[in-house]
Protein backbone atom coordinates (compact mmCIF):
# COMPACT_ATOMS: atom_id res chain seq x y z
CA UNK A 1 0.00 0.00 0.00
CA UNK A 2 1.67 3.50 -1.06
CA UNK A 3 0.79 6.56 0.60
CA UNK A 4 -1.94 7.80 -1.60
CA UNK A 5 -4.06 4.06 -1.07
CA UNK A 6 -3.22 4.69 2.60
CA UNK A 7 -4.49 8.63 2.90
CA UNK A 8 -7.83 7.08 0.83
CA UNK A 9 -8.58 4.04 3.27
CA UNK A 10 -8.09 6.70 6.27
CA UNK A 11 -10.48 8.80 4.90
CA UNK A 12 -12.72 6.31 4.08
CA UNK A 13 -12.75 4.45 7.26
CA UNK A 14 -12.72 7.94 9.11
CA UNK A 15 -15.40 9.38 7.01
CA UNK A 16 -13.22 12.75 6.25
CA UNK A 17 -12.08 14.17 3.38
CA UNK A 18 -8.56 13.14 1.88
CA UNK A 19 -7.50 16.20 2.20
CA UNK A 20 -8.16 16.09 5.87
CA UNK A 21 -6.51 12.48 6.00
CA UNK A 22 -3.76 13.50 4.31
CA UNK A 23 -2.84 16.44 6.92
CA UNK A 24 -3.52 14.01 9.78
CA UNK A 25 -0.79 11.66 8.24
CA UNK A 26 1.88 14.32 6.92
CA UNK A 27 1.60 15.89 10.66
CA UNK A 28 1.91 12.36 12.30
CA UNK A 29 5.41 11.68 10.33
CA UNK A 30 6.09 14.85 11.12
CA UNK A 31 5.71 14.83 14.87
CA UNK A 32 6.88 11.43 15.10
CA UNK A 33 10.36 12.61 13.07
CA UNK A 34 10.72 15.30 15.29
CA UNK A 35 10.55 13.17 18.33
CA UNK A 36 12.70 10.28 16.83
CA UNK A 37 15.65 13.12 16.03
CA UNK A 38 15.74 14.59 19.69
CA UNK A 39 16.45 11.31 20.91
CA UNK A 40 15.11 11.68 24.90
CA UNK A 41 11.40 9.66 24.50
CA UNK A 42 9.77 7.21 22.43
CA UNK A 43 6.77 7.58 20.22
CA UNK A 44 4.33 4.51 21.08
CA UNK A 45 0.98 3.75 19.71
CA UNK A 46 0.29 0.58 22.19
CA UNK A 47 -0.10 -2.69 20.99
CA UNK A 48 0.58 -1.36 17.59
CA UNK A 49 3.94 0.67 16.83
CA UNK A 50 6.78 1.95 18.85
CA UNK A 51 9.05 4.57 17.44
CA UNK A 52 12.45 5.34 18.95
CA UNK A 53 16.23 6.69 18.33
CA UNK A 54 18.92 4.33 19.22
CA UNK A 55 22.83 4.89 19.36
CA UNK A 56 25.40 2.68 16.98
CA UNK A 57 28.57 2.56 18.68
CA UNK A 58 31.78 3.24 16.48
CA UNK A 59 33.10 0.35 15.14
CA UNK A 60 35.94 -1.13 12.82
CA UNK A 61 35.19 -3.08 9.28
CA UNK A 62 36.77 -4.31 6.19
CA UNK A 63 36.80 -2.36 2.86
CA UNK A 64 35.19 -4.78 0.67
CA UNK A 65 37.02 -4.34 -2.71
CA UNK A 66 41.08 -4.22 -0.23
CA UNK A 67 40.37 -5.92 2.78
CA UNK A 68 41.79 -2.97 4.58
CA UNK A 69 40.31 -2.07 7.73
CA UNK A 70 37.92 1.23 8.11
CA UNK A 71 36.54 2.75 11.25
CA UNK A 72 32.97 3.48 11.15
CA UNK A 73 32.06 6.35 13.70
CA UNK A 74 29.33 6.36 16.02
CA UNK A 75 25.97 7.56 14.99
CA UNK A 76 22.55 7.07 15.69
CA UNK A 77 19.78 5.11 13.93
CA UNK A 78 15.75 4.72 14.50
CA UNK A 79 14.31 1.84 15.90
CA UNK A 80 10.71 0.89 15.28
CA UNK A 81 9.26 -2.17 16.99
CA UNK A 82 5.38 -3.93 16.14
CA UNK A 83 3.08 -4.09 19.30
CA UNK A 84 1.44 -7.11 20.47
CA UNK A 85 -2.10 -6.63 18.05
CA UNK A 86 0.19 -6.43 15.10
CA UNK A 87 2.25 -9.08 15.90
CA UNK A 88 -0.84 -10.56 16.16
CA UNK A 89 -2.72 -9.28 12.89
CA UNK A 90 0.27 -10.98 10.87
CA UNK A 91 -0.15 -14.11 12.08
CA UNK A 92 -3.30 -14.68 10.64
Amino acid sequence: MNRSELVSAVAERAEVTRTDADAVLAAFADITGEIVAKGDEKVAIPGFLTFERTHRAARTARNPQTGEPIQIPAGYGAKVSAGTKLKEAAKG
